[in-house]
């Protein structure tokens, strides 16, 4: 299926990314469809979740990042489900190992960040204050105009996109590589099988620490997301 030339069939990673997608928000309506005084266990581990935002935004952007919970929450949670798909048995994929996807989060990201500052400060503010920050000689703004707006234009969601692909296409392989010597060497006698019993023996190791990678990537893009709308908000000094 194409549309002006750009291809809109539908592959493995987009089935995954629905699935994982689905899940995420049906657990999330049924969890809290009708939340109790007295939480039950699903209510109250996805409250914790929530509360666990809240008190991200509430701390690097202030009393205004209430307003922000929602996004911040849905970054988090739907990169964790994202990248949670690498160590999920008959899926072994994440939609953010493609770099696609990493690059639209990180594209919304800017989006909001760069419109709360034109929303805050007002247009000419805004971008005046990145490109002629106050208590500088202005002789250097030859130089430091042209760093500023890349730093905080370009860079911030070019990094965004480019450490939670990075880590996920790692990982990935990681995880690839550790389950194919079980699967190759693990057979083979007289020698193999020791590589594969290693494998065999690492395997708990490597998943574990994918799954502590994955959560580390949907909180530092979710943290940084909420220092970026932080820094938009006031104008610069």
């Amino acid at each position: 299926l194409e549309l002006f030339g750009i291809d809109l069939g539908i592959n493995r990673t987009i089935l995954i990314a629905w699935l994982v997608t689905a899940a995420a928000a049906t657990l999330f309506v049924v969890g809290l469809r009708s939340p109790q005084v007295v939480p039950g266990k699903l209510q109250a581990f996805l409250e914790s979740i929530v509360e666990f935002i809240r008190g991200i935004a509430l701390e690097i952007i202030g009393p205004k990042g209430t307003r922000f919970v929602p996004l911040l929450t849905t970054f988090f949670v739907g990169i964790f489900v994202l990248n949670v798909a690498k160590i999920t048995p008959f899926l072994m994929l994440p939609p953010t190992s493609r770099m696609a996807w990493p690059a639209f989060l990180a594209l919304i990201s800017w989006l909001v960040f760069v419109g709360v500052g034109i929303k805050e400060q007002g247009f000419g503010a805004y971008f005046g204050g990145i490109m002629f920050p106050p208590g500088v000689p202005k002789a250097l703004y030859v130089i430091l105009t042209p760093i500023e707006l890349l730093s905080n234009l370009i860079l911030r969601p070019f990094t965004l996109a480019v450490r939670l692909f990075a880590n996920m296409v790692a990982g990935h392989i990681l995880v690839v590589i550790t389950l194919s010597a079980i699967h190759v060497f693990l057979p083979s006698m007289p020698v193999g099988w020791m590589v594969g019993g290693f494998a065999l023996l690492a395997a708990p190791v490597v998943f574990g620490f994918e799954l502590f990678i994955i959560g580390l990537q949907a909180y530092i893009f979710t943290m940084l997301t909420a220092v970026y709308i932080s820094s938009s908000m006031e104008a610069h000094h």
